[in-house]
């Protein structure tokens, strides 16, 4: 069974008889099928089902025949919305399934983000069109959680607010130039991060530290697109899976200005969502790549 099905509404579904027949009524009556083939002449093929609204299960896999479908994998998703990143983002396959990864390197979080490719029929067409190829312009990120709870914010005058925003604006564009090989830039983030672990150590002796960090974005566990963040909820609504009727929260999140939509079973947030709030927890993250028209 995936451990992200219950993000989706499936929470009480864990007997694999259970999930096997799901699956199997799917393919047999899927909402949308693609089909396609990879740059060596392979046939891939996605069925994939909505069970609220953009959230669904899609199952991978190929047709050995008209009647045959011979699966691959399947996943539970939630496609987001808006732009979250308008950086380069590198496609890797996985090596052990038809899955694919995206990787790009956006320095407002300052590490390397991965996540689980969804329209990857979409991506397998474009590398196959010789002439005319359209080009990637930005990317839509969405994450699935299992467990997060709500955390009141920090309190920020005005002055505290336009300080922070100048120094995230002048932290980026020092880490790009790093990136660059600026070795000036390199000795300032240097010099910050010491600055900065050398403070939180003097005040976490008196104070709480989710009062002295008020968002952050870090790789969890080994799986790669697999990260721990707590962010500023922005927006928020519900949404009720068809066939279960249990209730997920949709949160947009700010964290380390990454704007993305995070979807979680309302049975495992603890804690009410409320705009200004924030939210803490493991995600999932996946995303679809956007290309001009």
């Amino acid at each position: 069974m995936h451990s992200y099905l219950r993000s989706i509404g499936f929470r009480n579904m864990n007997k694999k008889q259970e999930i096997n027949s799901l699956i199997d009524d799917i393919i047999q009556n899927p909402d949308v099928r693609k089909i396609t083939e990879d740059e060596y002449g392979n046939v891939f093929a996605e069925l994939s089902r909505e069970f609220g609204q953009y959230m669904g299960i899609a199952v991978r896999g190929e047709y050995v025949d008209d009647s045959n479908f011979q699966i691959d994998h399947y996943y539970p998703y939630f496609i987001g919305s808006g732009v979250s990143t308008e950086e380069k983002v590198e496609i890797e396959k996985h090596s052990g399934r038809e899955a694919y990864a995206g990787v790009c390197d956006e320095m407002r979080i300052g590490v390397t983000l991965i996540f689980y490719l969804q329209n990857v029929v979409e991506y397998l067409q474009e590398c196959r069109t010789k002439n005319g190829r359209r080009i990637p312009v930005n990317t839509t990120i969405s994450a699935l959680s299992t467990n997060g709870k709500i955390v009141l914010p920090v309190y920020k005058n005005e002055s505290q607010i336009k300080n922070s925003e100048n120094y995230n604006s002048n932290r980026t564009h020092l880490m790009a130039a790093a990136r660059d090989g600026d070795e000036d830039a390199m000795e300032s983030l240097t010099l910050e991060d010491i600055d900065t672990y050398s403070m939180i150590s003097r005040r976490v002796m008196t104070e709480d530290i989710l009062s002295i960090v008020d968002t952050y974005f870090m790789p969890y566990g080994i799986e790669s697109d697999q990260y721990s963040i707590m962010g500023e909820i922005l927006d928020f609504y519900t949404v009720e899976n068809k066939q279960t009727s249990e209730k997920c929260y949709v949160l947009t999140v700010d964290s380390n200005h990454l704007i993305f939509d995070v979807c979680i079973n309302q049975e495992d947030l603890l804690g009410e969502p409320a705009v200004g709030r924030r939210y803490k927890g493991v995600i999932w993250m996946q995303g679809q790549i956007n290309y001009n028209l």
